[in-house]
């Protein structure tokens, strides 16, 4: 995983999004828009909010039990947290000036 995206787990998942604004990917490696949306999140998003908020990701396939505590049917989806809180969730191939947008709305 890149530098600009943390790598989520189970055991990490629920202390990195206690606290600020957190936006996670949902995501499987078999998953086409999932990979495409891998280098908008690494390229655009997350340096666009560096050192305001954090951008991470959970492989689903790895780590299935976070997807089943949220509900979560189809990758990708995008879970937006401020201090731990659900804010928004997103279904699907996002833009990133979309997902900045998101992002700077809970800021």
């Amino acid at each position: 995983m890149s530098q600009n995206l943390l790598t989520l787990t189970t055991e990490n998942f629920d202390a990195t999004i206690a606290e600020g604004v957190t936006l996670v990917d949902l995501w499987t490696p078999t998953c086409g828009p999932c990979m495409m949306l891998a280098p908008i999140l690494e390229n655009h998003v997350a340096p666009a909010v560096a050192g305001r908020a954090k951008v991470a990701k959970v492989n689903v396939a790895e780590w299935r039990d976070v997807a089943v505590r949220f509900g979560v049917k189809a990758v990708p989806t995008l879970l937006l947290f401020k201090d731990g809180q659900l804010v928004q969730q997103m279904v699907g191939l996002q833009s990133g000036d979309a997902l900045i947008k998101a992002v700077e709305a809970v800021l």
